[in-house]
């Protein structure tokens, strides 16, 4: 059942004016560095990045080497440092800060749980994070930080109903931007489109912060995109742009958006500019899908000789990432090497990004009776995603299920025509085989 804050977000987009992974801000880390900066040191420390959070904090342990407080904010700022630059690296040493608080404090250390159970989040250890945000939460049941932590493990683990629980008290105790686009990504995996845009609209008029301007409106962007709307989405990446210049984030945004109107010039010029400041296993993939639509398979390639190195250096430092090779094994690789990797990710957790993963593999290996059970589990939330329903078309099709396969490959490119440069038109030319119109 919808919770009471979640419900009155829903019936505002009906009012609201106004133009989704987990979900972090910049909020946090400037508050953290301004907590951590030591008086009287011997030079200027920038309390507005992430970097000079961490630099704050390594100063203030320079000089009182027992603040495990301190420590604590450390770990948390390497966490954030780590999702930033896509730098795998920085985990293990934010797992040392950390360790070294609760050395430190072992009990009540409510700053050094929430930084586990971040960096668990961040290393794709969703039950590990549950653990550590319980505990948080059990020392201090109004810290909303560690129901922030809960939220967004409870989601990646498929666990909805705990998710809301978690982000209603979240929105209780701290309605925020932080609260609202954790919200606002409740409701786009519901299918509730308008109240995830509602949500996300009022986290914007929290944002103070450049990068928390950005922030919503890359989402606010990304709605428009995956919704069919790429000139709207195109104008949310230009305010966001504004706000924050050159954010990576902003920058594949808009790559993606360009693309789709047509503007390849422009899409390759920021692939390329993004993916080499932050080679992440999205971007890249992206950028591939747009260089094997084009022709250029060679290119394409490399990239994914690249993405290869970045999952093993991920791996190398605790990351748990089986989705993403599954995703790429499918399309691009072995389909049963496909199909193990997503078995693995699915039995750690049953999120619907990884049903589908799991459906397109056993595809994909010619499973397609399997595939159709994985298929139904993906749409089961109503989440309005043309990638689900794609997918969800092509196993109908294979399985001689016409009138299904019609209907979804309809709703694929209903929701968004270009959800992929190299899948939107297979999409396009099954539906005309089967008699159907896009």
């Amino acid at each position: 059942m919808r919770s009471r804050y979640l419900a009155v977000l829903a019936v505002s987009a009906l009012t609201c004016v106004g133009a989704a992974a987990l979900v972090g801000t910049g909020s946090s880390i400037t508050h953290l560095a301004g907590a951590a900066a030591p008086s009287g040191s011997s030079g200027p420390v920038d309390r507005t990045s992430t970097a000079g959070a961490i630099r704050a904090a390594q100063l203030r342990l320079d000089r009182v080497p027992a603040d495990d407080r301190t420590w604590a904010q450390l770990g948390a700022a390497y966490v954030q440092q780590g999702r930033i630059t896509a730098d795998p690296t920085f985990y293990p040493k934010a797992e040392g800060a950390l360790a070294r608080s609760l050395r430190l404090r072992p009990e009540g250390n409510v700053d050094a749980y929430v930084g586990e159970g971040a960096l668990a989040n961040a290393r794709h250890e969703f039950a590990e994070a549950v653990r550590w945000g319980r505990r948080a939460a059990s020392a201090d049941p109004y810290d909303a930080a560690a129901l922030g932590v809960l939220t967004d493990a409870y989601t990646q683990l498929g666990r909805f109903d705990d998710a809301d629980s978690a982000l209603q008290r979240m929105l209780d105790l701290q309605p925020g931007l932080s609260s609202f686009s954790r919200a606002s990504y409740a409701f786009e995996q519901r299918g509730d489109v308008p109240a995830a845009r509602a949500a996300l609209t009022r986290a914007l008029a929290e944002a103070v912060d450049p990068a928390d301007v950005a922030f919503c409106r890359y989402y606010l962007g990304q709605l428009d995109f995956t919704t069919g709307a790429p000139a709207a989405a195109l104008e949310q990446y230009r305010l966001g742009l504004l706000a924050q210049p050159g954010a990576p984030m902003l920058v594949a945004g808009r790559a993606a958006a360009a693309a789709a109107a047509g503007r390849t010039d422009e899409a390759l010029r920021d692939y390329a500019d993004v993916t080499a400041r932050l080679p992440l296993p999205e971007y890249l993939l992206e950028y591939a899908q747009l260089l094997v639509s084009l022709g250029r398979d060679a290119d394409a390639d490399a990239l994914y000789v690249v993405l290869a190195g970045e999952q093993q250096l991920f791996a190398a430092n605790g990351v748990q990432d089986d989705l993403t090779a599954a995703v790429v094994e499918a399309d691009h690789g072995d389909p049963a090497d496909a199909v193990r990797h997503a078995r693995l990710e699915w039995d750690r957790r049953q999120h619907p990004l990884v049903a589908d993963a799991l459906a397109w593999a056993l595809h994909r290996a010619g499973r397609d009776a399997e595939a159709r059970e994985f298929a139904d589990r993906a749409a089961g939330t109503g989440w309005r995603n043309a990638i689900f329903a794609y997918h969800r078309g092509m196993i109908e099709k294979s399985l001689g299920h016409d009138d299904s396969a019609r209907r979804e490959l309809t709703r694929a490119l209903d929701i968004n025509p270009y959800f992929s440069p190299t899948q939107a038109p297979v999409a396009r030319r099954a539906l005309a085989e089967l008699g159907g119109h896009p």
